[in-house]
This record gives structure tokens, sequence and C-alpha cells, in this order.
């Protein structure tokens, strides 16, 4: 490992990631010159105007899409993928701390964007600076592109690439070391009941979260509580809330879905024509159910997060999260699904597709980061494949670097969202040697 290494500043790292965890980012309404609400586009500003303190030339879409902030030059470009957005908190009352205020205890720092990826965004700049603090020269300009629409359709990319060039390489520091060479397809869409009902139902908060909990408003609580095992929910007077567990949708199989499990007792009681459908489907994460075990070699199993629901008056809407491996065939998962949709007298909207990732683990760009990791942490873990999506997917020869350790404790996306100091410190170790390699050597 280079010199380098003892000019990483972990306090302006914190200082840093303190100012823009203060934002509440998640998506809101949109405003004029802010098309995801006012607190993203001043989180964006906030982002850009620590990168300019530090020395970048930064640059802001007028519509409010997107910014960038960049340094050094040369005909080649090296993207640094972020985004600046986050999942709500949910209960604040739940968390031990304030989300929107850093607080650091116990050697780790807690707030919502720690993990997601504002901790990461801020930690990348600080290990490039540390780089700079030995006067090296950048052969190759170093962008850092910030998007604002991460955790839910991408808008922002669409913005970028519609303005401007894709860059050379690049990576995204949004998944977890080693390195990610492959990521699923990601497939959102939506599942409508048009049966007018006598009941209240909601739950989950954005498509790529499996719901923690689920609710429901009608006079057949005591009646559904009989199909629900003991500890399992709550009742606040006229409603009952169902409680499950909430991981990231790549992760669906591991969480406790609280929309299927209220669904599954509901069916005993309703004839609804959606509720129905959601309670025989099965809650493994996994789909199976709907399309049997869809898996390959490269990337593993499909999975499947009924992640959102709605419905009171005039039916129930219901949003769905699917990581479909690399090498299926997208349309005839697709017409699996309006099948079954169809079949039980429900309507399929389509919300979104991206498609699959994969950089081969032999290019230059998977083999120069992989030997930096090895190299700095003596360990030869092989790179990996996510069923997450990160930006790495939305320009060629781009892949998902770290942040996380293979060791760190996953909390994104959760309460009490945080990240351990010592392994951001570990991280941006492994960010100074891989931009000194990059864009130096």
């Amino acid at each position: 490992m280079n010199a380098f290494i003892r000019e990483i500043d972990i306090d302006l790292a914190i200082k840093g990631i303190r100012r823009l965890v203060a934002q509440p980012s998640y998506l809101q309404a949109p405003v004029l010159g802010a098309p995801f609400g006012q607190d993203i586009l001043d989180t964006l500003k906030e982002c850009l105007s620590i990168f300019a303190e530090e020395g970048f030339e930064t640059y802001i879409d007028p519509d409010g899409y997107y910014g960038y902030a960049e340094i050094g030059e040369g005909d080649e470009t090296l993207a640094v993928l972020c985004h600046l957005d986050v999942v709500p908190a949910g209960d604040i009352e739940s968390w031990s701390s304030h989300p929107y205020r850093l607080d650091i205890r116990d050697g780790a720092m807690y707030g919502r964007g720690t993990q997601d990826d504002k901790g990461p965004t801020i930690a990348t700049l600080y290990a490039l600076k540390a780089v700079l603090a030995q006067g090296y020269h950048l052969n190759k300009k170093v962008r850092f592109i910030f998007g604002t629409d991460e955790e839910n359709f991408w808008r922002c990319m669409e913005q970028y690439h519609q303005k401007e060039e894709p860059a050379t390489m690049g990576f995204a520091p949004d998944g977890r070391f080693p390195l990610i060479y492959a990521e699923k397809g990601l497939w959102q869409a939506e599942i409508i009941s048009h049966q007018p009902i006598d009941f209240k139902i909601s739950g989950g908060q954005a498509l790529n979260v499996v719901p923690e909990v689920a609710t429901y408003e009608g006079d057949k609580i005591n009646h559904i509580c009989h199909y629900l095992d003991e500890g399992t929910y709550q009742i606040d007077g006229d409603k009952l809330i169902v409680i499950g567990d909430a991981v990231h949708s790549k992760d669906a199989p591991k969480g406790k879905n609280a929309i299927l499990m209220l669904a599954k007792a509901m069916m005993h009681i309703y004839d609804d024509p959606m509720i129905q459908f959601l309670g025989q489907l099965s809650n493994d994460g996994y789909g199976t159910s709907i399309f049997g075990k869809v898996s390959d070699e490269v990337s593993g199993q499909l999975t499947m997060n009924i992640a959102t629901i709605e419905g009171n008056g005039d039916g129930i809407k219901v949003g769905i999260d699917l990581r479909e491996p690399v090498t299926t065939n997208h349309e005839a998962l697709v017409q699996q699904l309006v099948d079954n949709v169809s079949k039980a007298g429900l309507e399929y909207q389509h919300v979104d597709y991206l498609d699959s990732l994969y950089v081969p683990k032999d290019s230059e760009l998977v083999q120069t980061l992989m030997m930096v990791y090895r190299d700095v942490t003596g360990r030869q873990t092989e790179p990996m494949v996510s069923g997450g999506a990160t930006f790495a997917r939305t320009m060629p020869n781009c892949v998902a670097f770290g942040a996380m350790l293979e060791t760190t404790k996953e909390t994104e996306h959760q309460v009490d969202e945080h990240w351990q100091l010592k392994d951001m410190e570990r991280a941006m170790q492994i960010y100074a040697e891989a931009f000194y390699r990059l864009v130096v050597q």
C-alpha cells in the first residue's frame, strides 16, 4: 500500500456525512426545479457544496435531476456513481437516535443514509483527497455523479444519459466488497383490483423494502386475529397492525412480509380477489407459487417482494419488486405473472425494468479492483453476484465496489441504520488505493 493511507481524514469525512444525514432526502412531492421534492434538491446542493469546498468543479442539472463534481483532466473519465436519496425512516420513535441527526456511539455512525449511500459518497471523496494530498497528478478525469432517485425509478440517471456522455469506466460505492460484477435484472410492477371493499388496508413504504408493517381497519379484527400468530400483531383502537421484519428486497427470503402475513389471515374471512390472490402466494421470498424455481448458475434464484398495498372503497393496489437471474427470459416471466394475475381477476401494470449488469471477471477493471482489495485486506475472496441494483448498471464497464466490508452488518433501509467507523476507515483505504491505480499510475 502507498503512503497516502496516512493522509485519510476520518474527521473530515464524518463532518461531511453529518451534513448530508441532516437532510431528509426521501421522495416527496415535486416542486419547480425539484422533481423529487425540495429536500432532495437541498441535499444535492449541500453535497455539491462539500465537493466544491474540496476543490472540485461542480455542476447541477438545471431541471434538478442530478449533479456532478469533477476533478482532473484527460480524455478518459472514471465515474463514481453515488446517490443522495434515501428510503423513509418509518416510525422515528423506533429509532434509538433521530434518523436525520448523525449520532456517533459505540464506534459507529447512526443515521439514515450512513450506509446507503451518503456515508460511502463522502468516504470516497476523502479517499481521493488522501491521494491528492501526496501531490499526485491525475491521468484521467474523476467525476462523482450524484443521483437523486435511486430508491425509486432512477429517473435522475435517465436524464443524465440524455444530457451527458458515459464514462470510460467506473464504480458505484453502493454494495459490498470485494466487488459485484453481475446484478440481477430489476422488475417492478403493480397488481390492481377494482372490486369495491368495505375495509381499509395499507402497508409498505417503498418497492425495494420488504414491508415491516401492514394495517387493517374494519369490523373483522377479532376474526382475523384468530389466524395470526401470537406476537405478530397489535390492536390500536379500530386498527389491526401486523408486524414483520424489513430487509432490502434483494434479500426478500430473509425478511418477514407483513402484507402477506395479513393477507393469509384475511383470506379466511374475505372473498376479495386481491386478498385471495395474496393469501395463496408462498411467503418464501422466491415467488415459487407463481414461477416455480427460477435460477441460474451465475446469479442464483429469482426473488419476489410484495412491497406495498393500499386499498379502501374502490379497490386495492399492490406494488411488487422482483430480482431476476441474469440469464432468464424477462418476457416469459412477465407472461407467467400476467397469466396468474388475470386468472385471479386482477389487472397487471408495468412500473419499471432495469436490465442486468455483467462485467466479465477477466476484464481489466475487475482485475485491477480485485487486486486492490486483496492487497489492502489480505483476503482472497472472489467477486460476487447480487440481487441488488446499483447505478453501476447504468453505464458500460462499471461495477459495484464496496463500500460495505464482508463483515459489515447490513443495516441499510432498516431502523437504526449505522456504519462502524473502523469499517469506514478500511473502506477508505481500499478506495484510496483504487484511485491511485486507476487514475494515477
